[in-house]
């Protein structure tokens, strides 16, 4: 077997990743998230529909009466419709007076089943409730790593590898702008835990050839990746395809979480392969395994 020397490209890829987790903060700065609905506030309306609405004709109805940001989705049935306004408004006249044009938009025939308000304390809620899950997440993949194989140096590796993928996905949504909302948090946790999934394969690797093999340190890391490269990019492929299928099929809707899911997939693996297992021998777990 022609084991490719990974190893060998960790100090580029340090630097590459580095770089990106620069400019991804840069850009939250800069540009911030386009934060949506559910963290800014707005209108949610529950509609239902005597026949099957076309969602496409239904958003372009609305966003030509000048709403702002407006989420269409099916709510449990197809003639169930949930419509998300974006908040243009602090005045109550004015928030019934857009209700009142939106539903001059829409047939007659409409049952409103609900109408609410979702103020900004709310929104402001979610967004400490959504760090909290993130960071939460973290430092239990991390205390479960470390449990897993005796080791901080391996916890450690696998934490910096997810706060890598973690922060550049934000960057992401900061550069293109993508509508930033709870389902984007259920992405950022989604991709935390593909990449994590990544790392224990090629960490389990390691630890089985640690018990079978005398030899330095880095070629038992190049050994583990490439022993286990086919399985990772098969599993990247395969999701790759499914997530390109969504992005194509799923509607406007679902197209933001799956870009970001898209970018994850493709930074998981990465820091899989070049952060996370060379991160174990730069923070001294060759010099323990000397000592003992």
């Amino acid at each position: 077997m022609n084991i490719i020397n990974f190893y060998k490209y960790r100090i580029t890829a340090f630097i590459f990743s580095f770089l990106l987790i620069l400019f991804s903060v840069f850009l939250f700065i800069k540009d911030n998230l386009n934060l949506g609905i559910d963290f800014k506030g707005g209108i949610l309306i529950e509609a239902n529909f005597s026949t099957p609405p076309s969602l496409s004709d239904l958003r372009e109805k609305l966003i030509g009466i000048s709403v702002g940001n407006v989420e269409i989705q099916e709510f449990g049935s197809p003639e169930n419709i949930l419509i998300r306004i974006e908040k243009n408004s602090e005045k109550k006249e004015e928030q019934n007076a857009l209700i009142n044009n939106i539903k001059n938009e829409l047939p007659s025939e409409i049952d409103y089943r609900r109408i609410e308000f979702v103020g900004p304390k709310v929104g402001k809620e979610l967004q400490i409730m959504g760090i909290k899950a993130v960071l939460f997440s973290l430092i239990a993949m991390f205390s479960y790593i470390w449990f897993r194989f005796s080791g901080w140096q391996f916890g450690l590796g696998a934490l910096v590898a997810l706060f890598h993928d973690v922060l550049s996905t934000i960057g992401f949504f900061s550069l293109t702008q993508i509508e930033f909302n709870l389902a984007s948090i259920a992405a950022i946790l989604t991709i935390a835990g593909y990449s994590i999934n990544d790392t224990v394969v090629v960490f389990d690797r390691i630890r089985e050839n640690l018990a079978k093999k005398e030899s330095p340190f880095s070629e038992l890391l190049n050994l583990s990746i490439n022993q286990t490269l086919s399985r990772t990019l098969m599993t990247s492929l395969t999701t790759l395809l499914a997530l390109l299928a969504l992005y194509i099929f799923g509607g406007e809707v679902v197209r933001g979480f799956v870009s970001a899911m898209m970018w994850g997939v493709l930074i998981g693996t990465y820091s899989s392969i070049f952060i996370a297992s060379p991160l174990i021998a730069l923070l001294g777990f060759k010099i323990i395994k000397q000592d003992q």
